[in-house]
């Protein structure tokens, strides 16, 4: 059977709009096409979780205007059971452009929206479920996040992963990235992964065991970076919650990321286990 799985984090209302190259100063560009869905990293592992799992549950925050409830919207479109509230603010959102090289350029727009473990959601569900995923939240969100069998958490929010002390069984974060550089956490998660975008990555575990993965070639020609480390972290996540070793969620979580580099944005191309 599929590990139950979830989500706790914030979301971006994206548009997306394919050029030649990144604009310089003064510049001009017709894009080539250009589309809007609700992205960053909450929903689009919280995606490839559901195309692994067969269903996932987003646990996150709104503003309270026309375009967080289409927010909203889109994310019950995309497939997702959706636990939100929504706050007396805009709707964080974010342009992003998508060049020939592949390469996502992303300006964001607004505050950070996470949801709070004293909100009216359904946090005493988490305890059935196998594995979370947790990228935005208050101290709170993620002790309540930490009664489900396995907790996975981006770097991203080390500010958080800081004050909540709790043990995660694994952090995700960047090499590369000076806010995703790893600092220690107390108590100590149990790995500690760190990508290096198309070079695979490291991880270091709390018993003293190290090691890399490769990256896995893409199936097919790829299109953009959006959302391949974010797909990689779903699978991942998925890997752990499914009782995988962690060089075996790993290898799933850079499949994830390769797929996901064949699709224009980030949900055209992600991986199945079908």
């Amino acid at each position: 059977m599929a590990p139950k799985v979830a989500v706790v984090g914030h979301v971006e209302w994206v548009e997306f709009a394919r050029v030649p190259h990144v604009p310089v100063a003064g510049e001009i560009l017709h894009a080539s096409d250009f589309f809007a869905v609700p992205a960053g990293g909450g929903p689009v592992t919280a995606v490839q979780l559901l195309k692994l799992a067969g269903e996932c549950t987003f646990f996150t925050a709104l503003g309270d205007d026309e375009l967080g409830h289409q927010t909203e919207q889109g994310l019950r479109d995309l497939g997702l059971r959706v636990e939100a509230r929504f706050r007396p603010t805009a709707q964080r959102r974010a342009f992003t452009y998508l060049d020939d090289q592949g390469e996502r350029t992303i300006t964001v727009m607004g505050e950070r929206l996470g949801p709070g473990g004293d909100e009216d959601l359904p946090w005493d569900d988490l305890a059935g479920y196998d594995a979370v995923y947790f990228t935005a939240g208050d101290p709170a969100a993620l002790r309540r996040a930490r009664a489900a069998h396995v907790v996975v958490a981006a770097l991203r929010a080390k500010a958080v992963l800081l004050e909540a002390g709790v043990r995660l069984d694994a952090v995700i974060g960047s090499s590369r990235d000076a806010g995703e550089v790893y600092e220690p956490i107390e108590p100590p998660p149990g790995v500690v992964v760190l990508t290096e975008s198309s070079a695979g990555g490291s991880w270091s575990a709390d018993d003293g065991r190290t090691g890399r993965w490769q990256p896995v070639p893409p199936p097919g020609s790829p299109a953009d970076a959006y959302g391949c480390g974010d797909s990689f972290a779903g699978g991942l996540t998925y890997g752990l919650g499914a009782g995988m070793t962690i060089e075996g969620a790993l290898e799933l979580g850079a499949v994830c990321g390769a797929v996901c580099a064949t699709g224009h944005g980030p949900y055209e191309h992600q991986h199945t286990l079908a």
